[in-house]
């Protein structure tokens, strides 16, 4: 049996073939037909009235933040149960990145918390949508209104989220995403910025490429980035987004399948508040109190099936370290795993993954496992 990875790009579209007329057009770099139609595609798909993309998810986030005018003696609460670009990003402006705990149920950013680390200094929010999920952005950006703080939402991991049928990215004054290669729509490398406002999607879009102006080729307004997309990414972005709604649809049914296959052991997923849809990106659970997360990726390994660790608090890494406690966050970050969630996953596959944990789980004794029935791949139609 082959082993089954984390996640893996499905390119059965019209990627091969978006891709050949780049080459074919010799319109490679980073102006070309695919990168408006993949922008249009991207701004349909949020309702967000501007998208610009860019070349990753990560720039995508800084110039956010340098087009919000965050810099030097500013400061940006973040969680600290994060990917490490959402705080990077932050210190590469100048800004003080301050860490904010995270919700028990959802695992995503705590709003009270937030409002509690509120001081003179503070100049925006970044919620992070994690693992498909989303953040409470009704309380956030009340508190938002009532401090006057701006709010960058990223979105890297939930394209396709909604919340109360609207989706993520679209609250704040700026969304970000990602479309690495294991996101829902990759371009291999990539990302994008949503905005509301005119004035400032025309700064994000200006920034971007170098300050120039966008009527006046070679004449820079501003101090810019080469943060621009290419054509061919573009290309495979728009030949996945064309996908998108079946690719959603297949993801959820593999989250419910492991939810429900899993139902009988010791582990926990993430909740979600009624009015959020999400994505399910990738379907991560917490592991028993006591479980050697280590040894049972390892047993997994063994059995040909491929999982991941959860993110690090950020406050724990070495360049942002910090004696406070997050005692939720770090629970997480210690107990958290994730499996493998691509959309070609086979329902055997699934079933393959709960049988290698329940094993894995077994042989460190947690729960009365050894009294319960091997997961079988009919269970869900193999």
């Amino acid at each position: 049996m082959r082993n089954i990875p984390v996640y893996e790009p499905d390119l059965s579209g019209n990627e091969r073939k978006y891709v050949l007329e780049c080459l074919d057009s010799s319109w490679i770099s980073s102006i070309g037909a695919f990168i408006g139609k993949f922008e249009a595609a991207i701004a349909s798909t949020t309702s967000a009235p501007h998208a610009i993309s860019v070349c990753n998810g990560t720039v995508a986030l800084h110039l956010a933040l340098h087009c919000l005018d965050i810099g030097p003696g500013d400061e940006v609460i973040v969680p600290t149960f994060t990917y490490i670009a959402s705080v990077n990003t932050i210190a590469q402006t100048g800004a003080t990145p301050v860490f904010a705990e995270s919700r028990a149920s959802d695992w995503q950013l705590d709003a009270a918390d937030v409002e509690r680390r509120i001081t003179p200094r503070t100049k925006a929010i970044m919620p992070v949508h994690l693992f498909g999920g989303a953040c409470d952005m009704t309380a956030l950006m009340k508190i938002a209104d009532r401090h006057g703080l701006k709010i960058v939402e990223d979105c890297a991991e939930s394209l396709g989220t909604t919340i109360g049928g609207r989706h993520v990215g679209t609250f704040g004054d700026i969304g970000t995403f990602s479309f690495f290669g294991n996101k829902t729509v990759t371009t291999g490398e990539g990302g994008a910025v949503i905005a509301t406002d005119d004035a400032l999607a025309a700064r994000l879009r200006m920034t971007k490429g170098q300050g120039q102006s966008l009527t006046r080729r070679y004449w820079h307004e501003v101090l810019g980035f080469n943060y621009r997309m290419t054509n061919i990414a573009a290309a495979i972005g728009l030949a996945q987004i064309e996908r998108l709604e079946p690719v959603l649809a297949r993801k959820r049914n593999i989250a419910a399948a492991y939810r429900e296959l899993l139902s009988q052991l010791p582990v926990s997923f993430q909740a979600a508040n009624n009015d959020v849809v999400g994505s399910d990106w990738l379907v991560s659970m917490l592991l028993p109190q006591g479980t050697d997360r280590d040894r049972l990726m390892q047993d997994m390994a063994e059995a040909g099936v491929d999982s991941r660790p959860v993110f690090y608090c950020a406050h724990t890494m070495p360049m942002y370290r910090s004696d406070e406690g997050f005692p939720i966050a770090q629970d997480i970050a210690a107990r958290g795993l994730s499996v493998p969630s691509y959309p070609t996953m086979t329902d055997g596959d699934v079933a393959r993954v709960c049988d290698a944990l329940q094993s894995a789980l077994r042989r460190q004794g947690k729960g009365a496992l050894d009294n319960r029935p091997r997961l079988r791949t009919e269970a869900i139609g193999g």
